[in-house]
């Protein structure tokens, strides 16, 4: 390199260290997310332009995990500052003490005329109510996992022990028709988009659902570590504020949203068109805000369902500046 160069190179590179935008001056927040359900986070993953803050008033470090467990575990470690999470990881973490978040927005849940999560049974299946499960083996995507709680009342509502009326195992929402369809099992959870994939084939038939023991059940939201939102309150606000506006997009244009979730999930539009934001999917809060009375009672539930080792409040994870809508 000639000395031309190299004086042209030291020029160029304080010019870029001690100008206004350099990329050390704008702040950071790490966030962890899952397939699927998170339209909000996708939209803002995969059209970062339409969002005025991101890449100037602050940037997104996205991380992939397998599931909100994980998610958990990177929370408490300090990996992340935000991520994807369900009600009863949070609220076990917290009952033992490794893990302090406040939930800031909601990505998905159950209404009524929803979609909710259900057992199916084959077709031409002898079971023909929740009592006649006695002495079958049922599939659950997660033993002790968030559906358990719901799933234990209704079995106890039909007479059923669910510790020794039936035979429990795991069987993870992608290979649950499988699962059923060979006969590994007797009647196995449905989750979307599984659900609509094996609706069309037919040959299966809907045998009770979460919404019948639960209704308004918050599926899965976004929390932050409460130290991050005291240490960057106005970080955490920029975050969430454009959380509210993801949601709010992903709703107001379908079309736009099928395109984005086929290029994160790899899934054609044409699958997603089955169920994505319709009556057959579940339920999206436009604002984005967090349903505290239905967390409510779902850590209730989980509390006597014995999933839970003390009772918490639900109203003690909500920040009182940073949770969904900020606009």
């Amino acid at each position: 390199m000639t000395k031309g160069c190299l004086t042209l190179g030291l020029a160029a590179a304080l010019l870029a260290a001690t100008g206004p935008g350099r990329a050390q001056d704008v702040p950071t927040v790490r966030v962890g997310f899952t397939i699927p359900a998170e339209e909000g986070k996708y939209t803002m993953m995969r059209r970062p332009a339409e969002f005025p803050d991101i890449g100037k008033g602050y940037r997104i470090e996205w991380s992939q995990f397998q599931g909100t467990a994980a998610i958990s575990q990177a929370l408490a470690a300090g990996a992340v500052d935000c991520g994807t999470q369900a009600v009863l990881p949070v609220a076990q973490g917290t009952a033992a003490g490794t893990l302090a978040v406040d939930i800031v927005a909601q990505h998905v849940g159950e209404k009524p005329g929803s979609f909710s999560v259900y057992w199916a049974v084959k077709e031409d299946s002898p079971i023909r109510s929740v009592a006649d499960l006695k002495g079958k083996t049922v599939g659950i995507s997660i033993i002790n996992g968030g559906t358990q709680g719901p799933f234990n009342l209704l079995l106890k509502k039909a007479g059923l022990d669910p510790q020794k009326d039936i035979k429990l195992v795991e069987v993870t929402f992608p290979l649950a028709e499988d699962a059923l369809r060979q006969g590994r099992v007797d009647a196995v959870n449905m989750n979307q988009p599984f659900a609509a994939r094996a609706e069309g084939k037919g040959g299966i038939r809907k045998l009770f659902s979460l919404a019948e023991a639960l209704p308004n059940i918050v599926h899965i939201l976004e929390a932050c570590r409460k130290d991050f939102i005291a240490a960057k309150p106005d970080l955490a606000r920029m975050y969430v504020k454009d959380l509210t506006t993801g949601m709010s997009k992903a709703l107001a244009n379908r079309e736009q949203t099928m395109q984005v979730v086929s290029e994160i999930m790899k899934v054609p539009v044409p699958v997603l068109d089955t169920y994505l934001l319709k009556d057959n999917d579940f339920a999206r809060r436009p604002d984005a805000s967090p349903d505290f009375p239905a967390i409510q009672a779902m850590l209730d539930t989980y509390y006597d369902e014995g999933l839970l080792s003390k009772k918490l409040v639900a109203t003690d994870f909500k920040s009182d500046k940073v949770v969904a809508p900020i606009r």
